[in-house]
């Protein structure tokens, strides 16, 4: 159901820094002038049948026992090689290749890409999300990233401004409007991903799309993931867990990776152990950015080995 892009610009992408603004003193008065809220557009019919949609989706999917919270630990054992193998074809392997200005879906083999600088991971939201899903939003995606720092090692925050990893809570309508948001944070992204993120059908849930330099080593250096407004809140936190983790590294899915968010079969809804693991292999450093399919899989099972107490 899950349809998760990822995408590496040929060309160079621009880290997007938003201005400081100084702040102005308000005029003592006795009795502060109260904010005014201006209040939030209606929703169009078709946003609001995409959350009929998600609703009954969300709702299906938790009545046969998917999208679940509990991490699997109890009955989806794997093993070192499990392990190691799931982190070859999810780390090495793209999901979606770029054919004639559109992402096809098409494994290919690729390169192991990971983040080199600090993540910031910035918020963004569209007109339509209230202050206090905003609110639930930030505080949701602060924990998702205090522990994806734990798991990787790497830094890795939240921010106000000035992120890298930009996340865009949007409804349809903000969507198809979103092109000059994009190229305002992320000033080297092509037309083929404005095209795509203005026009995401209603069967992609959520979609991530990470950018390195051209000619660069292949790091990196921004990244936008979008989130619907309109999905009920568990589709929205596990779009949230996938696509920031999908954004560090792990750009394809596997059939095989079981406990895990990165199998497109609704099993899991959150991040689990098992995914985890494969963040912890990722940011290893003896593992190094460049790596292609087979070049290092003694190291990979290592790695994995000393990571599950195992025999390699």
């Amino acid at each position: 159901m899950r349809r998760l892009w990822s995408y590496l610009a040929s060309g160079a992408a621009a880290l997007s820094l938003s201005a400081c603004v100084p702040e102005v003193a308000p005029e003592v008065s006795p009795r502060p002038a109260e904010r005014q809220v201006a209040p939030a557009p209606e929703p169009s019919p078709e946003s609001l049948a995409f959350a009929r949609y998600y609703r009954a989706i969300e709702a299906r999917l938790v009545s046969q026992g998917m999208l679940r919270t509990d991490g699997g630990q109890a009955d989806a054992p794997f093993s070192v090689a499990t392990l190691a193998a799931n982190f070859e074809r999810i780390a090495l392997y793209d999901e979606y290749a770029l054919a004639g200005g559109r992402f096809v879906q098409q494994q290919t083999p690729s390169r192991l890409r990971r983040w080199e600088q600090p993540v910031r991971i910035e918020p963004h939201f569209g007109a339509s999300v209230s202050d206090a899903q905003q609110a639930e939003d930030r505080s949701i995606l602060s924990t998702y990233a205090t522990r994806l720092a734990r798991a990787t090692g790497h830094p890795i925050s939240t921010v106000r401004t000035g992120g890298n990893f930009h996340v865009l809570y949007l409804d349809r309508d903000d969507q198809q409007n979103a092109g000059d948001m994009v190229r305002r944070l992320v000033p080297g992204a092509g037309e083929e991903v404005i095209r795509e993120i203005e026009q995401l059908p209603r069967s992609t849930f959520c979609a991530v799309y990470a950018f390195s330099e051209s000619g660069a080593r292949p790091v990196y250096v921004s990244a936008v993931a979008i989130i619907r407004d309109e999905h009920p809140s568990l589709l929205r936190r596990s779009c949230v867990h996938e696509e920031v983790a999908q954004g560090l590294g792990l750009p394809n899915d596997s059939p095989a990776a079981r406990p895990s968010i990165f199998n497109d079969d609704e099993e899991f809804a959150l991040l689990t152990r098992h995914d985890e693991l494969l963040l912890q292999i990722l940011y290893d450093p003896r593992l190094q950015p460049g790596l292609r399919p087979g070049e290092a899989g003694a190291t990979i099972r290592r790695i994995a080995s000393e990571l599950l107490g195992g025999p390699s």
